[in-house]
């Protein structure tokens, strides 16, 4: 039925219908990333909205409806982010709507700019296509590193926990997404039926062999290592809301003590905690690090820990000795804008503003960078993780030198219970798969895990669960080109090809309805 107001029908006029499927079909996209994993539906909606940006010629509406479409997909994708507003529903949840807005939207800029882009490069429904291929992989490569960066949910990751995901060891998550978008694109290109059916069986064949070539990689020989050291995960299920009420606290402190402390058959060579598991900061203790490591049995403690030098707080990671003397400290340099600092908040406090600044105490204040601790002859050398620091790859091959082996500490109780703790999951494994290297995750309410150098999860234990993992190390593999390279031989790619276009766009005729 039409609405109308002075005379007009209102009824979802063209150009509304088609922001309204770019939303449906961006939204609908999402559901190949986890928990979900329907990559074959993110494909199928993903190809049908290739074609419905193609169709727009006019660079300011084709920029609007790829605006619209990224805050579907984005929306669709990370509603998880209503989640920290709901920790304290009375002071917070009116803002969650607003939140969720704000994020889709925001995020959907890299996909506006790209179907702009496409749209002036492409003067040719089918050139559009490939230019909107090529600008589109461009914004998510941009979308991982400007203003320090944001590459959860690419396209790339709905391979996670397929065969596929092993051609992330060399050529990282940006490779997945250009695969990705280039088998949705594949059929969009083709100008009759016949060829639309030649390519998608392209596409397919590409996709089998990179399933066969996964199967392949998961199924050769494991390097064998004899006696690799055996760790113990401790997951105490501190709920967000209860975590620091100071009754909670003591018991959630309580509980991990007696965890680290179960008898087992065999000692474990290293205890974990996960992040800000010790209510007190790391200078002022009182007995809390003596109790840990006495719990312990002489086996070095790593536990997330906050700690101060004057007014700046640090979230940390320290390992303590059998004597509870800490002997290596990691601080958090990646910090969640917003959430542990106000970006630009010390250089306000230079002009009085001092509300948001780090330096006053409002929030946390960036650690030095990414760092290797070594941890002696059996255990080896470990880069730490902190919460969502798993989720950028450029950060690991930022160490110093090449580690042993990955350990992430996180909380995710602010990621709700639906799908964050998945997705954050997912990106840790395939942080793995790009090293070569095995991760051990530790996750205050789930899910921890033991995750070999393929990204397999060896050891789990699931959301909402009390319960600890005593596991051996799993062992390392060879440096993978992607260790080696990151992301630079694709962004050369994407570069070669965006700039390709824009030279040749003068040299192709438009089309008659164009």
């Amino acid at each position: 039925m039409a609405l109308r107001a002075g005379g007009s029908s209102l009824w979802l006029r063209p150009g509304w219908r088609r922001l309204l499927l770019g939303a449906a079909l961006g939204a609908v996209t999402a559901t190949g990333q986890a928990p979900l994993g329907l990559w074959p539906v993110t494909l199928m909606s993903l190809s049908a909205l290739i074609a419905l940006m193609a169709s727009e010629a006019d660079v300011f509406r084709a920029a609007r409806l790829g605006w619209v479409s990224g805050a579907g997909y984005f929306a669709g994708a990370m509603f998880w982010i209503v989640e920290p507003f709901m920790v304290e529903p009375e002071r917070y949840a009116w803002m969650a709507p607003f939140g969720l807005l704000f994020m889709a939207f925001g995020m959907a800029l890299f996909w506006f700019a790209a179907a702009g882009a496409a749209a002036w490069i492409g003067r040719q429904r089918r050139r559009r296509v490939l230019a909107f291929a090529v600008a589109l992989a461009s914004a998510e490569l941009a979308r991982g590193y400007v203003l320090t960066g944001l590459p959860w949910a690419l396209l790339g990751h709905i391979w996670v926990g397929t065969p596929v995901m092993q051609a992330a060891a060399y050529v990282g998550p940006m490779g997945l997404t250009i695969l990705t978008i280039g088998l949705a694109a594949l059929p969009v290109m083709a100008m009759s039926r016949r060829r639309g059916a030649l390519r998608l069986a392209v596409g397919v064949a590409i996709v089998a062999s990179l399933w066969a070539f996964g199967t392949l990689r998961l199924n050769a020989p494991e390097p064998v290592v004899a006696d690799a050291p055996l760790l113990r995960l401790i997951q105490p299920n501190a709920e967000q809301h209860l975590k620091w009420r100071e009754d909670m606290a003591r018991l959630f402190f309580e509980r991990q003590v007696a965890q680290t402390a179960e008898v087992a058959e065999r000692r474990p060579d290293l205890v974990i905690w996960p992040e800000t598991a010790v209510p007190w900061l790391l200078e002022r203790p009182g007995s809390a690090l003596e109790i840990i490591a006495e719990a312990a049995g002489g086996a070095p403690v790593a536990l997330g820990i906050q700690r101060a030098e004057g007014f700046r707080f640090y979230n940390s990671l320290a390992v303590i000795d059998a004597t509870g003397t800490p002997v290596s400290v990691y601080d958090k340099f990646h910090l969640v804008p917003f959430g542990e600092y106000t970006p630009f908040g010390d250089l306000l406090a230079d002009f009085g503003v001092k509300a948001f600044a780090s330096r006053e105490g409002y929030g946390y204040t960036a650690g030095p960078g990414a760092a290797v601790i070594d941890l002696g002859p059996v255990l080896g050398k470990v880069q730490p993780l902190i919460c969502y620091e798993a989720v950028f790859p450029q950060d690991l091959r930022a160490a110093p030198e090449r580690p042993d082996w990955l350990l992430q500490v996180t909380n995710d109780g602010w990621f709700g219970k639906v799908s964050g703790p998945y997705q954050h999951l997912a990106q840790a494994r395939l942080r793995a798969v790009e090293q070569g290297l095995p991760l051990i995750r530790v996750a205050n309410t789930g899910v921890s895990a033991v995750i070999d150098a393929k990204g397999r999860i060896l050891r789990s234990l699931p959301l909402g669960a009390v319960g600890i993992i005593d596991a051996e190390l799993p062992p390392a593999l060879y440096a993978t080109p992607y260790a080696r390279w990151g992301d630079w031989p694709v962004a050369a790619l994407l570069f070669l090809a965006l700039a390709g276009l824009v030279v040749t766009r003068r040299s192709v005729a438009p089309d008659a309805a164009a």
